[in-house]
Parts: C-alpha cells; sequence; structure tokens
C-alpha cells in the first residue's frame, strides 16, 4: 500500500513537472507582438492542463483515492515481440528526421504516416494517398492557420504550402 502511494505521488509530480517544463518552453518560442493567437497558445494550455492534473493526482492520492490495479489484461502473454515491426517504424522514424530539412514537412510527414501504416499492415495503395493528404493537410494548417513555418522543401515558394 506504501509503494502504491509512493508511485501515485511520483506520476502525480511527474506529470506536474512536465507541465511546468512545457510553461517554461513555451516563452521560448517566437511569436509576433498582435493579439492574434499564436504559436504560445496551445503550449501554454498543454502546460497548465499538465500542471493542474498533476497537482490533483497528487491531492486525490493525499486523499486516499489510488488507483486500482488491473486484475488481468486481455494480453496474450505467449506471443512474442515482433521486433521486424519495431525496426521497421523505428527506421521510418529515423528516416522522417533526417528527411524533414533535406525534402521537407509535407513529403518527409507523408512518408512517415506511409510507413507507419505499412509497417503496421495496411495495404500500401489505400495509406500511401491517405498519407499524402494528411500530410498536406498538417502542412496548410501549420503555415496557414497557425502561421508556424514547416520546411516546405521542395514545395518551397508553392501557395498554401510554404508558411
Amino acid at each position: 500500500m506504501i509503494a502504491a502511494k509512493i508511485e501515485e505521488y511520483a506520476f502525480g509530480g511527474l506529470v506536474a513537472s512536465i507541465g511546468v517544463f512545457t510553461l517554461i518552453d513555451a516563452g521560448t518560442i517566437a511569436a509576433r507582438d498582435d493579439n492574434a493567437v499564436g504559436p504560445r497558445a496551445f503550449p501554454y494550455a498543454v502546460g497548465i492542463l499538465l500542471v493542474a492534473t498533476g497537482i490533483a493526482a497528487i491531492i486525490a492520492t493525499a486523499r486516499g483515492k489510488l488507483g486500482h490495479a488491473e486484475e488481468g489484461e486481455d494480453v496474450d502473454e505467449n506471443v512474442r515481440t515482433d521486433w521486424v515491426t519495431v525496426g521497421k517504424l523505428v527506421a521510418v522514424l529515423i528516416a522522417h528526421l533526417v528527411l524533414i530539412d533535406l525534402i521537407g514537412w509535407p513529403v518527409a510527414a507523408a512518408l512517415l504516416f506511409f510507413g507507419a501504416a505499412w509497417s503496421l499492415g495496411a495495404i500500401w495503395w489505400k495509406a500511401l494517398p491517405i498519407a499524402i493528404v494528411l500530410a498536406l493537410v498538417v502542412q496548410v494548417v501549420f503555415a496557414y492557420g497557425l502561421g508556424l513555418s514547416l520546411p516546405a522543401g521542395i514545395f518551397e515558394g508553392v501557395p498554401f504550402l510554404d508558411g
């Protein structure tokens, strides 16, 4: 029982700490000085919610409201980890990180989304157009909806894609 309380306090403290870090880091984001909602709004909101949630978890633990351990999960313990799929997902993520600056967000993200879906068993010809549309929508929303500039790469100078 005491170990469970310590874990609950640690969880609440960790969540609150991540919230404080988010709030501090959000202040370093460059933003325009006009009154429009800028790139800091969402990180500030997330940081405030994380701090509030962490404090609420600590208060609940102090009041004796502990989480209940699950009696069992619907997991087959005899099935081994599919390391090939894990390897594919890691490779796709690393490729995304390397390619973002070289070819730009839209293409790198489309490759990430497609590669993740393919690694998890999606049919390639269904996953590819969805990945392309999703990457382009994210680019447009960030560039024009939020005023943030994701690297356009090969789409540099293309309206709606170059923030």
